[in-house]
């Protein structure tokens, strides 16, 4: 039964008009509706939002929670979630469409290749919102704030742009705060290890995921890192 569920909610996103996919990593070419290849390389927010509105990136989105809660939140913008699971983007997608939500969109491929989406600048800011850990020691470097993965948003991000990362594992937290000081391109704009501590200094903390309602109901501190790069 979960088999032929997760099959039918692949074949029901390639009807989505908003969400693109990517199927081949070696050779990037994404399609939409269809399976129609489209290019919207630096005409993303023309292109497909139809408007001039900067653009937030919520990478390994998930079920697109952050992603359709910030387009709520904030209508003069443009958000777009990016997971490499299929099924997990159909949940987003879908509430984004029954919500008439034309703020979000959503992008299936691996963040590795997200510089071939996108041209320089194109991107406002970034969230990364309880993306796998990777305990410390064996894939550190697949960390989504590891320096290879700033590299590439850095090549998308505009000038100034912001990225946030909200997690409970203190570990990836920790690296975080050591990635970002050993990079002189990097600079911290606020740190707080339990944001549940105080009154939230930005009102989006206050949305919560699946993931950190769990984490919260299991007593774990909520963490966040807001920079630039």
């Amino acid at each position: 039964m979960g088999r032929k569920n997760k099959l039918h909610k692949f074949a029901e996103v390639l009807s989505f008009p908003n969400v693109y996919e990517c199927y081949n990593i070696r050779q990037p070419t994404l399609v939409g509706v269809g399976l129609k290849a489209v290019d919207l390389k630096g005409r993303w927010a023309q292109q497909h939002f139809l408007n001039d509105h900067p653009i937030t990136l919520e990478l390994a989105c998930g079920g697109g929670e952050y992603t359709v809660a910030l387009a709520r939140q904030f209508p003069g913008r443009n958000f777009i979630g990016v997971d490499v699971k299929g099924n997990r983007i159909w949940k987003g997608a879908k509430a984004a469409l029954e919500g008439a939500l034309t703020n979000a969109a959503f992008l299936r491929t691996r963040i590795e290749i997200i510089d071939h989406f996108f041209a320089p600048g194109e991107v406002d800011e970034i969230w990364i919102t309880f993306p796998d850990p990777f305990p410390r020691g064996s894939k550190e470097n697949r960390r989504l704030t590891a320096a290879f993965f700033l590299d590439k948003y850095r090549s998308i991000l505009r000038q100034g742009g912001v990225v946030h990362l909200k997690h409970d594992d203190p570990g990836f937290y920790r690296f975080t705060l050591d990635t970002i000081e050993a990079d002189p391109r990097c600079t911290l704009l606020y740190a707080n290890d339990d944001i549940y501590a105080k009154p939230f200094p930005y009102p989006e903390l206050g949305i919560q995921t699946l993931y950190e309602r769990m984490h919260l109901e299991a007593g774990k501190a909520i963490k966040y890192v807001r920079f630039t790069i």
